[in-house]
């Protein structure tokens, strides 16, 4: 059984040697003799794309390169006191237990995107993005991090201007949107539901949105770029990589992109953002008056010739329309000779005036034009509940 087992070995050692050396010799041998199932893999051919040197036909990579430096991350968190117990606020309880005790102090934090305007730190982002935040850290594109404060802020077209003390800061370059159309391709850089830095692509689906009740002054770029929570202050950008405007809200019945989205123009942005960081704030005109669009009703029930322009509802009394003998129930026709279609242009066109001036009003009253000088006073601020 000895002798047996010591010719076994022997065998199985030789065999091994045997194998060995052809493997290593003939390693081809093995595909033949065995059919390896990795000799026949080895054995496929593919075929790989060549390294290519032109553009990709259609690509925006150029233009994403260009502008996702410029576009930031924005963290904000704010501190919120809550009682663990509605008991604690009767009397009886405090006496005993201090007026503090039973309070707690939790961080809210919210997410959005801002856009580096200019290389001494000044970036731009919505007002409901950074409004009523305690503590604001904005990141940047290449990893670098800094804590930002709040230079000024415009409620009304919910845009705010903040600022980081960082060096060597890629601005983004303003675009020309006067030059922009219907059918332009546009791409939305944001940080969308927190998942990082995202491109995504579409094109200008209308211009001069307004009348949706998002803003007091309203002259929205409408696209179908995919536009989702986190993309707020982010920019929209044309296939340059220049700015045409900030992505400020969407249409969504689930909270995410349904490919209508809204981005206040650079035209606007520009405006504000030059306002707000040499005064702090936006100064607009003013008069005092509360308009109202005119309906075919409204037309029909005061005998009204005028369908367009801007119905005077009410006047502030010793304000500046008041003063200037405008009534309720005038039409309000033009403004330094620019028609008034309605109470959305009409807010804009006097917002445009300078508080201490005058302007030419001309109203229709009883279907008789006149006109009238307006000394124009400067708008209250907004007052937020």
């Amino acid at each position: 059984m000895r002798r047996f087992w010591l010719l076994f070995a022997q065998t199985v050692t030789i065999g091994l040697a045997v194998w060995f050396i052809v493997t290593t010799l003939k390693p081809d041998w093995t595909g033949r003799l065995g059919g390896s199932q990795n000799a026949r893999i080895a054995s496929v051919s593919i075929q790989e794309a060549a390294p290519s040197k032109s553009p990709i036909q259609g690509s925006y990579r150029d233009a994403a390169k260009h502008a996702m430096p410029s576009v930031v991350n924005i963290f904000t968190t704010k501190e919120a006191r809550q009682l663990k117990n509605p008991y604690l606020d009767d009397p009886f309880f405090k006496k005993f237990f201090g007026d503090g005790y039973g309070d707690q102090e939790e961080k809210q934090s919210s997410l959005g995107s801002g856009v580096v305007i200019s290389p001494q730190g000044y970036i731009l982002t919505n007002n409901h993005v950074v409004e009523a935040a305690d503590e604001i850290e904005v990141a940047l594109a290449d990893g670098r991090k800094a804590a930002a404060k709040v230079v000024g802020a415009d409620p009304e077209t919910d845009l705010a201007v903040i600022k980081i003390n960082v060096p060597n800061l890629p601005a983004i370059t303003l675009g020309r949107i006067e030059q922009a159309q219907v059918g332009d391709p546009v791409l939305a850089i944001g940080n969308p539901f927190g998942v990082g830095q995202t491109v995504t692509m579409g094109i200008i689906s209308a211009l001069g949105r307004n009348h949706l009740g998002i803003n007091t002054f309203e002259n929205f770029i409408q696209t179908d770029a995919a536009i989702n929570p986190g993309n707020s202050g982010g920019a929209l950008i044309d296939i340059n990589g220049n700015l045409l405007g900030i992505n400020t809200a969407i249409y969504s019945r689930s909270g995410g992109s349904l490919g209508i989205g809204f981005a206040i123009p650079v035209s606007t942005v520009k405006t504000v953002m030059e306002s707000i960081i040499s005064t702090g704030q936006v100064v607009r005109g003013w008069i005092g008056v509360e308009p109202q669009d005119i309906t075919p009703e409204l037309a029909e029930s005061f005998g009204l010739s005028k369908k367009t322009g801007a119905i005077i509802a009410g006047v502030l009394r010793d304000g500046p329309a008041d003063k200037a003998g405008i009534k309720p129930g005038d039409i309000l026709v033009a403004i330094e000779d620019k028609p008034v279609a309605d109470t959305t242009e009409m807010l804009n066109l006097i917002a445009q005036l300078a508080p201490g001036n005058k302007a030419k009003f001309t109203i229709s009253r009883r279907n008789q034009e006149s006109v009238l000088q307006v000394t124009i006073g400067k708008r209250p601020k907004v007052q937020r509940e």
